[in-house]
């Protein structure tokens, strides 16, 4: 299919109308600091549950760990920015690579487990790195790394986050993401098949790890000061509840589950002590009353029919 065509025309001139009026609005002191405080933590959630929905929603990879992918990507481009004064793209570079050199060093020795065995071992990696940061002083320690540049801006935030859904979801539409699918259906079938089940199940975590780096760089590029509990075991909690409420397998549902989890959160800063029963009370009406999540497996797909092109939602 050629790069070139109505569909990706119409695409891109809707990213950019957005953006555009994002920044309208922004320069008119609508969206004043405090709202986009809360978009920066939309958009970072975004980018973390896509990527985490990956590798738990598309590849079937129980992972307890997306937060220490995020502090890797968080810490390195601190300091490339703050430390070695570079530029902001180049943290994020940095963040990026870091984070998915560590999805593959821990994915090629741990995602022959399954389950509940895999869980565990993500967990344990996280500990891991939350403990490496804690005790390491060039970055700060347990004092945390504070004076980082303010790099985040709508610009960086709202590019960001297209590029990792339409990057994801070209992937997820390409032969490796339908190998990836065929391995959580049925990993057993999907081997006997001739997929290299351990290639595929590698390179989905390091691709999620990848962007969860980015969302990490964002984070430490816009609130100045990080530190390793922000990146701890709840933090891997918090993502995997929005991939379980918007849908498993469904990049609308993470991106629907973002936004609405964001918001829950915003409403409930003046009552902390309920934010995770609250969580828990969601998880246990979805796990009941909707297992498949708000979103199930929903997508939109564009076609073409009698020379027009439609657009429609297909869902369970």
């Amino acid at each position: 299919m050629k790069a070139v065509n109505k569909k990706n025309i119409i695409s891109l001139v809707v990213i950019l109308l957005l953006y555009a009026l994002g920044q309208i609005l922004i320069g008119m002191g609508t969206i004043d600091s405090y709202v986009l405080l809360n978009i920066v933590v939309i958009g970072i959630n975004i980018i973390l549950a896509v990527s985490l929905n990956l590798i738990t929603g598309f590849t079937g990879q129980f992972s307890l760990g997306h937060a220490a992918f995020m502090s890797i990507g968080a810490y390195a481009s601190a300091v490339v920015t703050a430390k070695l004064g570079l530029p902001f793209v180049v943290g994020l570079i940095v963040a990026a690579i870091c984070a998915a050199l560590a999805g593959i060093i821990i994915g090629i020795p741990t995602l022959r487990l399954k389950g509940d065995y895999l869980a565990i071992a993500t967990l344990g990696f996280g500990e891991i790195v939350r403990i490496v940061i804690l005790n390491n002083e060039y970055v700060g320690g347990a004092s945390g790394m504070n004076d980082i540049p303010q790099y985040t801006t709508w610009t960086w935030l709202f590019f960001m986050v297209a590029l990792t859904l339409v990057l994801l979801k070209n992937f997820i539409d390409s032969k490796s993401g339908r190998a990836c699918i065929a391995i959580r259906e049925d990993e057993i079938a999907a081997e006997a098949m001739g997929i290299n089940t351990t290639y595929y199940k590698v390179l989905a975590f390091a691709i999620g790890a990848l962007f969860a780096g980015i969302a990490g760089g964002l984070y430490s590029g816009y609130f100045y000061f990080i530190k390793p509990d922000a990146f701890g075991f709840m933090k891997s909690i918090d993502i995997l509840v929005i991939v379980v409420f918007g849908g498993m397998g469904s990049m609308v549902g993470s991106v629907v589950g973002a936004v609405a989890l964001s918001i829950i959160s915003l409403v409930l800063q003046s009552v902390p002590e309920l934010r995770m029963v609250i969580y828990s009370v969601i998880l246990f009406v979805i796990m009941v009353y909707r297992p498949q999540g708000i979103m199930g497996n929903y997508k939109i797909k564009f076609f073409k029919r009698g020379g027009a092109e439609h657009v429609s939602g297909k869902g369970k």
